[in-house]
């Protein structure tokens, strides 16, 4: 017997049938919300030069220190499995949209991103996220239409435990000064510090703000917070997208040490938090990135967006998510190669109309057949035989009150549509 193959560890295949509808139902409810808002759809490539993130998400992060997935192609240029979303789609805007005189744009992105990192619930190594990007505009209201948007996915979707928090990260120049005073108070305590925070002070000392382990949160509990720094201009910019915020009706606490794990975040950054996900609380950021896409090698094209985590999203949605679309299901079973093939005739018609059809291609017997169709959870399951064709009739079996009629053969798409509920009641 050949070796068994086992997927690889923590990238994990999605087969459950009402998991798959949970992720239908983000994906669909997703469109819905931000393509009204004038986002289209875009794909990138899974695969990017490892250039692109080390330049963007930065090459002090854990993400391409520690996490990315690199490789070398044939001719020896070096590659990277996408580790997050937002910097491809800048990549993309530079290069298909910026070189025509484009300098503005909304994109909606769905799709698998790569970290090695320890497997754990809601943090695989192959992980999902759905995101969307904004070009063009500094505008607060504009990082208030974004939250709102992010926002009313979640209340579309049925979540009620859920919270959102918002911080200023400010102007590089705000930045550039909060870094120097931080760092200061950082080398104070340093001895207090986890190893990792300890190579932050120099590197990127914002960073220890965000780490989660007990000693560095209790260590830097009295360090200087960034919106104590804010110019007058950082500051008015942020109070515009709370007010944004507010004349939208969406709750918001405000936390000064949140400062997201990429370095290419200024101004406005924004987490939402559910209860139910334990340490690992975030289901979705982001925030705005002014300065990424002239990085990148493009214009001066301020920018704004924000990713949530399929896996961590889905693991928290009402278990009335997972249920099926409503569409009946219909079992056509025949006894003899005859029967199957009149059976087979029924199918483009019926599933026209909106039914999940599915013809019994199993053994012969009746009770295997039955066992099958029960299986797959047919609500209505029609059989026919020799028997039944040659009086002309088809038996139509309720599999929900397990009672059963004899309909004309030439009556059976008829009686079967006059049980199903309309195209307008399928609609997910």
């Amino acid at each position: 017997m050949a070796k068994k193959i086992s997927g690889v560890k923590g990238m994990e295949d999605l087969f459950d049938s009402e998991e798959v509808q949970k992720w239908l139902k983000v994906e669909q409810t997703a469109r819905r919300v931000f393509k009204p808002a004038g986002f289209q759809e875009i794909r990138t490539p899974i695969l990017e030069e490892s250039d692109l993130f080390e330049r963007s998400v930065g090459e002090t992060t854990e993400i391409v220190e520690k996490e990315m997935y690199t490789l070398l192609d044939r001719n020896d240029k070096r590659l990277a499995m996408r580790p997050e979303g937002t910097a491809p789609i800048v990549r993309a805007f530079v290069e298909h949209f910026t070189s025509h005189n484009v300098q503005e744009a909304r994109f909606l992105y769905m799709g698998p991103m790569f970290r090695y990192e320890r497997p754990q619930k809601g943090r695989l190594r192959q992980f999902h996220q759905i995101g969307a990007e904004v070009f063009g505009s500094d505008h607060p209201l504009l990082d208030a239409e974004m939250i709102s948007l992010v926002h009313r996915l979640f209340t579309e979707l049925g979540l009620e435990s859920f919270q959102l928090q918002l911080n200023s990260l400010g102007s590089r120049d705000d930045r550039e000064k909060y870094r120097a005073t931080l760092a200061k108070f950082l080398d104070g305590i340093k001895d207090r510090l986890c190893e990792e925070c300890q190579r932050r002070i120099v590197r990127n000392p914002l960073r220890a703000l965000d780490c989660k382990k007990p000693g560095c949160i209790e260590a830097t509990a009295n360090a200087p917070l960034l919106p104590d720094s804010l110019a007058p201009e950082s500051a008015e910019h942020f109070a515009v997208v709370q007010a944004g915020l507010k004349s939208q009706g969406v709750e918001f606490s405000l936390n000064p040490r949140l400062v997201r794990g990429l370095d290419y975040y200024e101004k406005t950054v924004f987490e939402f938090t559910s209860g139910e996900l334990g340490a690992q609380n975030a289901v979705a950021g982001g925030g705005r990135y002014n300065d990424l896409v002239q990085e990148l090698g493009g214009p001066a094209v301020p920018a704004i967006g924000f990713a949530l985590g399929m896996e961590r999203l889905v693991s928290i949605l009402p278990e009335e998510a997972g249920k099926s679309s409503g569409a009946p299901r219909v079992y056509l079973l025949g006894l003899d190669p005859q029967s199957e093939q009149w059976l087979f005739g029924q199918l483009r018609e019926l599933r026209a109309i909106g039914a999940v059809v599915e013809l019994d291609f199993g053994g012969v017997s009746l009770k295997s057949k039955m066992r099958r169709a029960d299986r797959w959870k047919a609500e209505w399951v029609v059989l026919l035989g020799e028997e039944e064709r040659k009086r002309g009739v088809a038996i139509l079996r309720d599999m929900q009150n397990q009672s059963q009629e004899e309909v004309p053969m030439s009556e059976l798409f008829m009686r079967l549509t006059s049980r199903l509920p309309t195209m307008h009641f399928l609609k997910m």
